[in-house]
């Protein structure tokens, strides 16, 4: 195998480059934020959410489709994504999908976009607002 091409980084420089433009929350700051008006978005896949649980009222856009449902002048727009100043935090399973994620909304001009610390996994050790995989409150 030869070295990398001119140019090529690593994953974890590419993360740590585009954490530098967010403004982390810790799972408790996100939910203050969220019943603030902040739109939670969770972008694990359907199976990840089946077998990890979820948050009950959180928009669910999978990843692979986030930027054009919160695109503000695109035409497959959700409702929420309402202006450039519209607060997304985005969640994944443990917060690195979605630091890519939210780095990927501030390049449409979502600059409030962020994400969680840790991801839905710290925000259900957090006790906050969660149900396991099958639908049950966590913690129940």
């Amino acid at each position: 195998m030869s070295g990398p091409p001119p140019g090529a980084r690593s994953i974890e420089r590419i993360l740590a480059d585009r954490r530098r433009s967010l403004h982390r929350l810790s799972p408790a700051d996100a939910y203050a934020r969220w019943l603030g008006g902040a739109v939670v978005v969770d972008i694990r896949p359907a199976a990840q959410r089946a077998e990890e649980g979820e948050v009950p009222g959180a928009l669910v856009v999978e990843r692979n489709v986030l930027e054009w449902r919160f695109d503000p002048v695109g035409e497959a727009r959700l409702p929420e994504a309402t202006g450039y100043d519209v607060e997304v935090i985005v969640l994944c399973s443990e917060g690195y999908t979605s630091s890519l994620a939210a780095a990927s909304l501030h390049e449409l001009g979502l600059t409030r976009s962020t994400d969680v610390i840790g991801g839905f996994r710290a925000w259900r050790e957090a006790g906050l607002p969660a149900t396991d995989g099958t639908g049950t409150p966590a913690g129940s």
